[in-house]
């Protein structure tokens, strides 16, 4: 099992954030979100060591060989300057924005995940993920994400006009409730949430103190025994909720309504 290592320095906190979805309902509405965000990173990057984006930043990601979509400027200037004041930034690539390629590698300097990985943290274990395709079920969206994936798919997909190809992507993609978190605001209960499921089987196996995903959009720290913890970071549509560790974990909410 490959692991990184993080030491954390005194007074040097590891943030979390996941589904921001920008560019989703419509860029006016993004921008009042993105905004938001630009707020919240402001604020911890005095104390930031790491920053952990989980997934689903953007409601919609393509890379072209020339061409990224248009707009998220203040978000990535402001990733950049987290990055280029010392702070290490993580992305794990989530089911919005699963066909991120070397950009934020390239022009921003984050780590980019395609998949779970392992960390320990001040001592402490983690598995990390975005969530997406994890578990039992859900067998039409893992179907479909092995056809969104497959090399062949993607290569026909790029030769479409940018202006072609995001009107269609972002029209299928807001057809999701799952923008909206509606899907998401009951708790279905632990022997039916599959991210749930899928830690227990974990700790059958594996010593890990904190599972912390994305996708789920319900914000949700729970006991899975006397030392694992089940971690949902939320959403920033409805919820606008991070994570915080330093000698424990926290799950906090940015400007509460």
């Amino acid at each position: 099992m490959l692991k990184t290592t993080i030491n954390l320095e005194p007074g040097k906190k590891v943030y979390f954030a996941s589904d921001q979805h920008f560019g989703a309902p419509d860029p006016k509405q993004s921008k009042i979100r993105e905004e938001k965000f630009i707020r919240w990173m402001n604020e911890i990057k005095e104390d930031a060591q790491v920053l952990f984006l989980m997934g689903d930043l953007f409601d919609f990601w393509h890379e072209w060989k020339h061409v990224i979509p248009k707009g998220y400027v203040r978000v990535l200037g402001k990733i950049a300057e987290l990055k280029d004041s010392g702070v290490h930034v993580y992305f794990f690539v989530g089911n919005h924005d699963l066909w991120m390629k070397d950009y934020l590698e390239e022009e921003i300097g984050c780590t980019v995940f395609y998949k779970k990985q392992y960390f320990e943290i001040a001592g402490k274990q983690f598995l990390l993920a975005h969530g997406d395709g994890l578990g039992p079920g859900d067998k039409g969206y893992k179907r479909m994400k092995k056809v969104f994936t497959n090399p062949i798919a993607q290569w026909f997909f790029k030769w479409l006009h940018p202006d072609i190809a995001m009107k269609v992507a972002l029209y299928l993609s807001q057809k999701n409730k799952m923008i909206s978190g509606d899907e998401d605001k009951a708790f279905l209960g632990e022997d039916k949430e599959f991210l749930i499921i899928y830690s227990k089987e974990k700790l059958k196996t594996e010593k890990i103190d904190y599972f912390i995903y994305g996708h789920r959009h319900l914000p949700m720290v729970l006991d899975l025994n006397s030392h694992s913890k089940y971690i949902n970071l939320g959403d920033w549509i409805s919820y606008f909720t991070y994570g915080v560790f330093q000698n424990d974990f926290e799950l906090k909410t940015f400007e509460q309504k």
